[in-house]
């Protein structure tokens, strides 16, 4: 299985890539969509979806997750990263993938054991499961780490199903 992680962002789209072969993850790539703050609204949603798409067609994932936005203080500010939160979903469900979505607590209860971990938590944990791993920075951290939590959860509701199955063939 390889699974692209997406953070959400509308200055900075961070994604990672892994693959899966049972417990086994290996670190793909990982890097940030970019766009301008000088371009319209409208200009750096479709500069993410064609950073976005490129990345897809480059790596080929075989699932995908995307962190859940909170909502905080600035609602305009918000509203924005729902926008781009918009794009990171509609790429990969646009080529056919299933996307997972996680909390930014449960991705880091996931990765870390603790949900209200620092960043630097999160990427240093990061660096553990995927040795040797050259983090683009911050934002390409968190979605590794989403990338891994999708992992986690996907291996899960399988060993979830099969023992279900079993159960019932009984």
């Amino acid at each position: 299985m390889r699974v692209l992680g997406i953070d959400p962002g509308l200055r900075t789209l961070g994604w990672g890539i892994i693959d899966v072969d049972g417990a086994r993850l290996r670190h793909v790539g990982n890097g940030h969509c970019t766009t301008s703050a000088a371009a319209t609204l409208a200009e750096r949603l479709l500069a993410l979806h064609d950073q976005l798409s490129e990345v897809l067609e480059r790596f080929a994932p075989t699932t995908a997750a995307v962190e859940k936005t909170f909502v905080n203080k600035d609602g305009v500010g918000t509203l924005k990263l729902g926008q781009a939160r918009g794009i990171a979903l509609l790429v990969p469900a646009r080529a056919g993938l299933a996307v997972g979505e996680y909390a930014p607590n449960s991705v880091k209860k996931t990765v870390v054991g603790v949900g209200h971990a620092d960043k630097r938590q999160v990427e240093h944990m990061v660096r553990m499961q995927l040795p040797g791993v050259e983090i683009v920075g911050a934002d390409a951290a968190d979605a590794l780490a989403i990338a891994i939590c999708h992992a986690f959860h996907c291996q899960t509701a399988g060993r979830l199903d099969a023992a279900i199955l079993a159960g019932s063939a009984r």
